[in-house]
């Protein structure tokens, strides 16, 4: 207990937390509500940034910090080369229609303008999922006191961001919801390491913090987590359905009391492998005759271009969700952590 102990305190110190719960950085699912109830309790509140520009970026930051003092991380996916697919591209389409018809198109926005948003806001940390950031951005980033916590799924990725300058590592077990931080996107459906396997491997081999990330859902977990050599823990499905999170009473419906096997690894919205709740959508693209997906990013592209279209088939969003959802209740976001960590000092001591 006391190395527990000492190791919790350490990072809770480092970053000004009064407890090791991080909310995860979750894609237009990380209102500046949710990320203040959470760093208001004492965790870390947290924004997904991929689908915001600068100036998305920077209102953000400014409402979180009207509403708290608190500790907060943005995070942003690192782009793979363009894979150039017109094969794929054209198949999905033609898939996809036949739910209904594509609206508009609207690219997303660039990503040097992102990272130079990140750096204006002067968040506790910024994080990557997917890659590593340049090291003259790793530079940068140390120059303005910010830490850079780096998602890995293997121990391969996970030494890479540490030799890169990463000042933590998140842990992400294959029971995470949502996108899969593997390195090489390829590679994501082979990545499909528990989190029980996953943190000791980490923290034996790693010199900086670990961060566990997936299924956890309680107390339970968090123990879990820390009691296998994790500083902290971040939990995003355990605050879903938190009122301060404001998502489609659609993906709450999902999430209440959804088994693990209820979710499931999946292209289908974005063209990189996510865990969501299945759907008919999800089971659509996963029949034998269905395409492969498009490449990321014109497979999540083309999946907004029907949703603002007539395609009633196409799920309304991504029900992204992890294997812990059940679990998931729908309280206040600080209560949530807070009951989280007191039931797991209770197990610890």
């Amino acid at each position: 207990m006391s190395a527990v102990t000492d190791r919790v305190a350490a990072f809770c110190d480092r970053y000004g937390l009064r407890l090791p719960v991080l909310e995860a950085p979750m894609a237009g699912a990380c209102p500046p509500a949710l990320a203040a109830a959470v760093a208001n309790a004492g965790g870390m509140g947290a924004d997904g940034v991929v689908l915001d520009g600068p100036a998305k970026i920077a209102d953000w930051v400014s409402e979180f910090r009207a509403a708290s003092d608190g500790a907060v991380q943005l995070n942003i996916w690192i782009p793979d080369e363009p894979v150039e697919a017109p094969d794929r591209v054209a198949a999905a389409t033609a898939f996809l229609e036949t739910f209904g018809t594509p609206g508009p198109d609207a690219p997303g926005p660039d990503f040097a303008d992102q990272c130079e948003a990140m750096l204006a806001a002067e968040p506790t940390v910024v994080s990557s999922i997917m890659g590593l950031f340049d090291p003259e951005y790793v530079t940068r980033l140390r120059e303005r006191g910010i830490a850079w916590f780096a998602c890995a799924t293997t121990l391969d990725d996970a030494l890479a961001a540490q030799e890169a300058g990463a000042d933590a590592i998140v842990a992400q077990g294959m029971e995470a919801g949502g996108h899969r931080g593997t390195f090489d996107q390829t590679a994501a459906e082979a990545t499909t390491v528990g989190l029980l396997a996953l943190v000791p491997r980490f923290a034996d081999a790693l010199d900086v913090p670990v961060v566990a990330a997936g299924g956890i859902g309680d107390g339970r977990g968090v123990a879990a987590a820390l009691a296998l050599g994790a500083s902290a823990v971040q939990v995003g499905t355990a605050l879903l359905r938190s009122p301060e999170a404001g998502i489609a009473p659609e993906w709450a419906a999902a999430l209440d009391g959804a088994a693990p096997e209820a979710t499931t690894p999946t292209r289908a919205y974005t063209g990189r492998l996510g865990r969501a709740v299945r759907t008919s959508y999800t089971d659509a693209w996963a029949a034998d005759d269905a395409p492969r997906p498009a490449p990321y990013p014109q497979q999540r592209r083309l999946v907004g271009r029907f949703r603002r279209g007539d395609a009633p088939g196409v799920d309304p969003l991504n029900f992204w969700a992890g294997q812990s959802a059940a679990l998931a209740r729908a309280e206040p976001a600080g209560d949530v952590v807070t009951r989280m960590w007191d039931e797991a000092r209770a197990i610890l001591a």
